[in-house]
């Protein structure tokens, strides 16, 4: 039995997109995007919006598109895989998951910077 590795999910980039590349020439496009869950609140009872952050790092030419057109607020649609990185800083070990973006989908029409 194989395993899967997918996701999609929808929301809005929390900052400009920072395009970059890899030691190899590869176009590198990153950003953060804010997806919502729905809780309940233990004081209230009312349902709240609890924001997740989430860094996707898009690899390739369509990164070098859309860093002209992706802003601040914009919502996209990412389909892509999770990737779990791991680190050292000052002695203490850290650990996040980012998603790979295959696929972007803009939900916002999109005005050239």
């Amino acid at each position: 039995m194989s395993n899967i590795n997918r996701v999609t999910l929808t929301g809005n980039l929390t900052r400009e997109p920072e395009l970059r590349s890899t030691m190899s020439g590869v176009s590198c496009l990153a950003f953060t995007l804010a997806v919502n869950d729905r809780v309940r609140s233990q004081v209230t009872g009312e349902w709240e919006d609890r924001p997740n952050f989430i860094d996707v790092t898009l690899f390739g030419k369509r990164g070098e598109h859309l860093v002209n057109v992706l802003n601040t607020g914009f919502k996209v649609a990412v389909d892509g895989k999770l990737r779990w990185t791991q680190w050292e800083k000052d002695g203490i070990k850290r650990s996040k998951i980012d998603v790979i973006a295959d696929d972007i989908e803009l939900l916002t029409k999109p005005h050239e910077k």
